[in-house]
């Protein structure tokens, strides 16, 4: 009797697998929910953060229209063209683009276009061809029609607009973008150094460092491209607006230097780069010029670039 009742309580505790406590199916159930719960909990976390990036003004009727604006920045009157999709949806996030205009240019010029055998550009820089509803375009007018930036202000001038076009459009705020040609490169490239949470990608068409550079240390996507033959702004200005992004963004500098195939473009994707931060390099043989071309096409090369350097992020 002492032997079998030795045996009786010995057993479950020394030898039973099956009634192990981590083996019962009860304490399963709870685990299992708790699981749930959480995973609901990251779910919903993630929706929230999706959707805080969505501007203020998803879901608004809009008052903005496409039409031409005035604001005083410190004190002065600044004027800006916008441009909503034709089939603008106040529920569907938009890509913010800035394009800005060369010097001796205007905000009029970049939504009208020029003629691109003399040297002008497409309209919106040939993006809103592209864009199929998906862009709501901000077009600034520059203060003795160029981008001197005194103080920051057309920086502060990015700002107000930043903030004035979100309150009342459907944006996706982490789609921001900036071009534009010449001094409007340079103004691209200021709005980089400055605000660089602000601001995914920009294309610079032929600029250099005209506009300042407050700050600059960090990464941001980058587009560039220049002609070899710049007769108004060396290509080695392009250049050195390129390797600052090269270094922020990690990426692993190229040696030699990429020259133009002939009559021919030659883009390099720069590799080694932090993710989410590319840099993309295009050099021709052309002069000064937003809307060079390749041999044998009448194209622009210009717009399809940079529109595919800005998609990739959508």
């Amino acid at each position: 009797m002492r032997t079998g009742k030795v045996k009786k309580t010995s057993q479950p505790i020394h030898h039973q697998p099956p009634i192990r406590p981590s083996s019962l199916p009860k304490p399963k159930m709870p685990r299992r929910s708790n699981l749930l719960t959480v995973l609901s909990l990251l779910v919903l976390g993630l929706l929230g953060a999706v959707m805080a990036e969505r501007s203020a003004g998803c879901g608004k009727a809009n008052t903005i229209r496409s039409q031409q604006y005035t604001i005083t920045i410190n004190g002065k009157q600044r004027q800006y063209i916008m441009k909503i999709p034709d089939r603008y949806d106040n529920n569907f996030a938009h890509k913010l683009i800035f394009t800005w205009h060369q010097l001796g240019g205007s905000a009029q010029k970049i939504v009208n276009g020029e003629n691109i055998n003399q040297g002008g550009a497409l309209p919106y820089y040939g993006l809103n061809a592209l864009a199929n509803n998906t862009a709501i375009f901000v077009v600034p007018n520059g203060l003795n029609a160029g981008w001197a930036n005194q103080g920051g202000e057309d920086v502060t001038f990015f700002d107000e607009l930043v903030k004035r076009v979100e309150a009342d459009l459907c944006v996706e705020t982490t789609q921001r973008f900036s071009t534009g040609f010449s001094y409007g490169g340079a103004m691209s490239y200021a709005v980089a150094c400055a605000r660089p949470t602000m601001i995914r990608a920009i294309a610079v068409i032929s600029g250099s460092q005209l506009s300042g550079c407050n700050g600059g240390n960090s990464p941001v996507a980058f587009y560039g491209q220049h002609g070899t033959s710049d007769s108004v702004l060396n290509v080695s200005g392009g250049r050195q607006l390129r390797d600052r992004f090269v270094k922020n963004n990690g990426c692993t500098p190229v040696n030699p230097e990429p020259q133009p195939n002939g009559q021919n473009s030659v883009k390099t994707v720069y590799q080694g780069c932090r993710e989410g931060y590319p840099v993309t390099w295009v050099i021709h043989r052309g002069d000064h010029n937003p809307s060079q071309t390749d041999a044998g096409s009448s194209t622009p090369f210009a717009p399809r670039n940079t529109w595919e350097f800005f998609s990739q992020f959508s």
